[in-house]
């Protein structure tokens, strides 16, 4: 037996089981875990489904059921109950039990908001999809349930993968079948590494694809008419057979005389918008190819179910790896492009559509609708890193989704003009096109002549989809041939180019995207120069900002000509911490900008092949004066804040700034040492030992050596320190062959770098390039700790230790200073003002210790945290065979600690004044 007959069978057992039956009390629970587990035979339903949950309105209110893995809410009535008639609530209102479920779903955490509301009184279902924009039901009634079962899997977990994500995975396997034929086209070409084959290649992927769709997608007309022409020629002329459709796919039908006794080529439209235009080199196709462009590409896969926006991203994946390392460049995914645009402006054009939607006098609502189609029709969007275009395409998307629910509205009047006639809610007659939405408000920069192609065919596409949808709406076709001259896809380098020559900033109204995240220390020369040609020489501490900030200089500067231009850039978190905040936001603020939304840090995941995991931030801004709160986005919760500073906190804008001193009167600190031996002087236990066995007297020369991983996972290395003058005979050290190996490899390793200075120093090969070495017991402070930690490891070393520059060091510190070092207070500081690697906390000597406020103690406050940060070294002790990373990533296993750390928290910010 099938499991689709297996499905049906139980659909028809579970109805006859509650036909006539359905108390919402007492029932609701056992009927939703029989559906669950019977009719879509999930046997742990129990980890799915929740009943009862909290939510908090006016009292505390109950959920009647939540699906999490595919956020379902489900507001269950008893079956005596009208699905679409309001009900008395208990606080007076009268909310049918949509309006109810929607009611508790705005409660909910970002995060958890449903994704499907479902309402049920036990003989029909009523099925909201909360992405839709009308608010029309899916209705399935449950005596229809064993024909109709299918309709309601995706709300649940095993089959709303395929279901919900559909479009996403055909896009996905799309861009595998381009990448396959990207590789063997590419590798036909006679001199297949050079630019012009490349970029022929680029060229003919993009054509080939544009026809594989519009075949599919009834573009062209009939089905299969691309792979019906093509299969009449065998591999040894198949780029010819290309060559003339491409030919006659670029001519208009008047000029198509050579033509015209080919009736199956001349039966292809006319496609213009440049997609076919130029002679496009095509290489000799083999059996192979032209097999996998017929059958895989063509029979085997239909490309009709393509999401524009995704596949944008996946067909450019096809590039080298090495070219987007280079180039800095993620590809996003529908949900993270969302982040950006619907706080941006999406939100609000919904919401304004909502408002007219619900407007109850028709002739004002059509008023009202005709002046929305209008304004969406004169907005203009600019992406100065496009890429694949994958922000304009679903911004694109967006816009004309609605307009179609405003074009519905408009064509909703049975009226008669002369020959253009409305009837029943249909447009008929000789009604021209009624879309006033164009691909040509959407502007992009990219630096890649490849992806400036698929960006303009995914937006090609795209107006080829939403045309369609148009159709279904006005009751006749509108031809999407021939295609529109599109050319606001511009290719260059965004920094160097003037924007204004790619739009006028006076015709602007928003600047979005993705930029490159390339950071300070890993930018080529190139980068680096393009920074100093936006920035100017004179932008304070420009060497320490990352590539993107080049991207906000140049929006500040569109900001200035035309203030209600508002943008929104993903970032890496690192231009919103440490020194770069005041390096680039209090310039920027200064001028005016400032912050409308933001999303604190997130991991950025995408739809490409090579995943990208980045720890990013995104920013909305703006020098125009905004009418609503701000909004702060963090872990499923948004908060609305008066304003919103470059810390992305919802305060007052500061800018803590690079000090060379401590702010406070407090001992200095300085970073450990910096050898520049090639790790010839470094070595493990297993080292260190086999080389004391070859040179026993050796072994007085070795320290141990400390960075941030060896202090904090307590498994220190070991130094072989042969530097101090007053230790070290020369003489002696002759006498020891291997120790003068190691000398003399760290001499030809520093005579060979370029830096003058390191080369220098191969004159003293036995000194380090920064020695800090106190004489006196020290605090070490490591310089990257997990945030999952509630405090940064740190401790007191010994003189006879050394460490490297991956860790701080504090001569001179005392209990009290350790305390309040280890503190909370302290701890809070450096998450906030300080720099990040990926997510984890990392410490800085001019932006987080010099900056810091003591607090200035009496002397029983001061001997009370000394007490306190006695009691965590004390507890530290009990557990000397645990790591730090063992005891402060586990806390709560070690209590003693734990307590410690507690009571230090609450004497130091005693003597802050905290509460």
């Amino acid at each position: 037996m099938s499991a689709n007959t297996i499905r049906k069978k139980e659909a028809k057992e579970f109805s006859d089981r509650w036909k006539d039956k359905g108390y919402e009390k007492g029932e609701s629970q056992k009927f939703w875990c029989d559906l669950l587990e019977h009719v879509f035979g999930i046997k742990n339903y129990v980890e799915i489904i929740s009943f009862e949950n909290r939510v908090k309105l006016n009292k505390t209110s109950f959920i009647d059921a939540y699906i999490k893995p595919t956020h379902v809410l489900i507001e269950q009535k008893s079956i005596c109950i009208d699905l679409n008639k309001r009900i008395l609530q208990s606080d007076g209102t009268m909310l049918t039990p949509y309006e109810q479920a929607k009611r508790y779903n705005n409660e909910l955490k970002y995060s958890e908001k449903a994704r499907w509301i479902v309402l049920c009184n036990f003989k029909e279902f009523h099925i909201y999809d909360m992405e839709k924009m009308d608010n029309k039901p899916e209705i399935i009634l449950l005596s229809d349930l064993p024909k109709e079962y299918h309709r309601l899997q995706p709300l649940v977990k095993n089959d709303v993968s395929t279901i919900i994500k559909k479009e996403e995975q055909v896009s996905i396997d799309a861009g595998k079948i381009v990448g396959l034929l990207y590789d063997k086209i590419g590798a036909q070409y006679i001199d297949k590494n050079s630019l012009e084959s490349q970029k022929a290649l680029n060229k003919l992927c993009v054509c080939l694809v544009f026809c594989l769709y519009a075949e599919d997608a009834g573009i062209f007309g009939n089905k299969n008419m691309f792979h019906d022409y093509m299969e009449n020629f065998p591999a040894s002329v198949f780029h010819w057979g290309l060559k003339k459709l491409f030919k006659v796919l670029d001519t208009r039908p008047e000029d198509r005389e050579e033509y015209k006794y080919d009736n199956d080529l001349i039966a292809f439209p006319y496609v213009n918008g440049g997609l076919f235009s130029g002679d496009i080199e095509i290489p000799l196709i083999n059996d192979e190819i032209r097999s996998l462009i017929l059958q895989k590409a063509s029979e085997d896969f239909d490309w009709s179910g393509i999401s524009p926006t995704i596949f944008g991203a996946v067909f450019e994946s096809t590039l080298n790896p090495e070219t987007r390392r280079a180039g800095g460049m993620h590809y996003t995914s529908i949900e993270n492009i969302h982040k950006v645009i619907d706080p941006l402006f999406l939100d609000d054009l919904k919401a304004e559509f909502a408002a007219i939607n619900a407007t109850a006098v028709a002739k004002t609502k059509r008023e009202k609708a005709i002046a929305f189609q209008n304004k969406l029709a004169g907005l203009t969007f600019f992406d100065p890193a496009c890429g694949s275009g994958n922000f304009l395409t679903e911004t694109y998307i967006w816009l004309r989704r609605l307009e179609n629910e405003a074009i519905r509205i408009i064509g909703n009047k049975r009226l008669t003009s002369g020959n253009k006639r409305l009837v029943g809610g249909r447009f008929m007659g000789g009604m021209t096109n009624p879309i006033k939405v164009s691909i040509n408000q959407f502007y992009g920069i990219e630096i890649n002549d490849f992806a400036c192609a698929v960006a303009q065919t995914a937006l090609w596409i795209a107006e080829a989809q939403m045309l369609q949808e148009t159709n279904d709406i006005v009751g006749f076709d509108l031809d999407p041939l021939p295609l529109k001259k599109y050319t606001n896809i511009h290719e260059g380098n965004a920094l160097r180019m003037d924007w204004n020559e790619v739009i006028p900033a006076s015709d602007l109204n928003y600047i979005m995207g993705n930029p490159p995240f390339s950071g300070a220390r890993i930018m080529s020369g190139g980068q680096k120069e393009d920074l100093r040609f936006v920035f100017g020489e004179r932008w304070k501490n420009l060497g320490n900002m990352d590539y993107v900030t080049g991207w906000y200089k140049k929006s500040q500067a569109m900001m200035l000509e035309n203030t209600a231009i508002r943008a929104a850039l993903v970032s890496t978190n690192s231009v919103t911490q440490g020194e770069q905040v005041a390096n680039l936001w209090k310039p920027l603020m200064e001028s005016g900008i400032h912050i409308d939304f933001a999303w604190r840090t997130f991991i950025w995941n995408s739809e490409a092949a090579q995943k990208a995991h980045v720890h990013c931030v995104i920013i909305g801004f703006s020098a125009c004066l905004s009418k609503t709160k701000r909004k702060i986005f963090e872990d499923g919760n948004i908060y609305e804040v008066s304003n919103i500073n470059a810390y992305l906190i919802g305060d007052a804008n500061v800018f803590v700034e690079s000090r060379s001193k401590p702010l406070c009167d407090v001992p200095e600190i300085c970073i450990g040492n910096q050898p520049i031996d090639n790790g010839n002087y470094l070595f493990d236990d297993e080292e260190k030992d086999e080389f004391v066995r070859k040179e026993p007297a050796s072994e007085k020369y070795f320290r141990r050596w400390y960075g941030s991983d060896e202090f904090i996972n307590r498994r220190p290395r070991w130094c072989l320190w042969l530097g101090d003058v007053g230790d070290v005979n020369p003489v002696e050290l002759l006498k020891l062959p291997e120790c003068m190996k190691r000398v003399n490899a760290v001499r030809e390793f520093r005579r060979a770098r370029t830096r003058k200075g390191t080369v220098k120093l191969a004159d003293h090969p036995t000194r380090f390039q920064v020695e800090n070495m106190p004489k006196m017991n020290y605090l070490l402070i490591p310089r990257v700790s997990s945030e999952k930690r509630c405090y940064i490891p740190i401790g007191f070393m010994n003189p006879d230790t050394l460490c490297s520059d991956a860790v701080h060091l504090v001569p001179n510190a005392t209990l009290y200073h350790f305390g309040v070092l280890t503190s909370s207070v302290h701890n809070v500081w450096n998450r906030v003002i300080g720099g990040r690697l990926k997510s984890d906390c990392r410490y800085s000597k001019d932006i987080v210790y010099n900056n810091f406020p003591w607090p200035a103690v009496s002397a029983r406050q001061r001997e009370k945290i000394e007490q306190t940060a006695q009691a965590i070294l004390d507890a530290r002790k009990k557990y000397s065979e645990a790591s730090f990373a063992d005891m402060y990533g586990n806390m709560v296993l070690f209590p003693e600690l734990l307590q410690a750390h507690r009571a230090n928290d609450a004497a130091v910010m005693e003597a802050y004044g905290f509460d």
